[in-house]
């Protein structure tokens, strides 16, 4: 894989990263759990046919310390709208995953004119008390990779320190990342998505991988039922809550015949 184009946009006083790739009609990618510590196949995937841009999430990792700045629900739903629009991704397909997928849908709900097809990849924001999602945040460290991937060696190489990795600062920015969730999600995940799904007029594409350990799968029909705009809900085999990182090309070309 070659690397992408590396820019930076100041998203409340913190310069945030922002990646960019390919050629074509732009197509933006707002990270699941974890963030992206690196460059993944699937975004080269994407760049095949697209031009990718990956603005980071506040205190995911190329978001520095901007989670600290969000008090609350409100502060995350416009900074991420303001992430979009700093990346240059008005108008634009977005896509989001697990947690980015909750901001997506956010973004779509309430500024409709800014998403002209949406891809939601098991995103968070819903809660149903009889069927709970799984709380990452609770789990020990070496059951995480399991929970997230079908494949846990796709998290762990996802997460694996590269050559000439600040031993000190790579392991903080990776808890980092998980805090930041924690404090966009709290309590359990509910953002109270429900009450804004209406609202989405894009066409959606929901997508959801077949192992995924973390969002129940009737999650996914609570979604479409409460889209206003036209839906089409996927299963991936294989695949585990990040399905991006398991199935990177089956993920990508879904998408990219939704967006076409």
């Amino acid at each position: 894989m070659s690397e992408p184009e590396v820019f930076f946009v100041e998203l409340n006083g913190v310069p945030t990263r922002v990646w960019r790739k390919g050629s074509g009609p732009r197509i933006g990618f707002l990270a699941g759990f974890g963030g992206l510590p690196r460059w993944i196949p699937f975004l080269d995937r994407l760049a095949e046919r697209r031009t990718v841009v990956v603005p980071s999430l506040p205190g995911f990792p190329g978001g520095g310390r901007g989670h600290a700045q969000l008090d609350d629900h409100l502060d995350w739903v416009l900074a991420a709208r303001r992430l979009v629009g700093l990346a240059g991704l008005d108008g634009a397909d977005l896509v989001g995953s697990s947690v980015g997928g909750a901001l997506a849908a956010e973004v779509a709900a309430i500024w409709p004119e800014t998403v002209r097809r949406l891809a939601l990849i098991a995103p968070f924001g819903l809660f149903d008390e009889a069927e709970p999602p799984a709380d990452p945040w609770a789990q020990r460290a070496d059951a995480v990779p399991a929970l997230l991937c079908a494949d846990p060696e796709n998290w762990r190489r996802l997460k694996a320190p590269p050559e000439g990795a600040d031993a000190i600062e790579w392991p903080i920015e990776q808890t980092r990342a998980s805090e930041a969730a924690a404090r966009f999600l709290w309590p359990l995940g509910n953002t109270r998505l429900a009450k804004r799904l209406p609202l989405i007029q894009a066409p959606t594409l929901l997508l959801w991988g077949e192992q995924d350990r973390v969002m129940p799968r009737s999650y996914a029909a609570r979604f479409a039922r409460a889209i206003a705009g036209p839906s089409e809900t996927r299963l991936v085999p294989g695949a585990g809550h990040l399905a991006e990182l398991d199935r990177p090309d089956e993920v990508a070309a879904a998408i990219l015949a939704w967006t076409a």
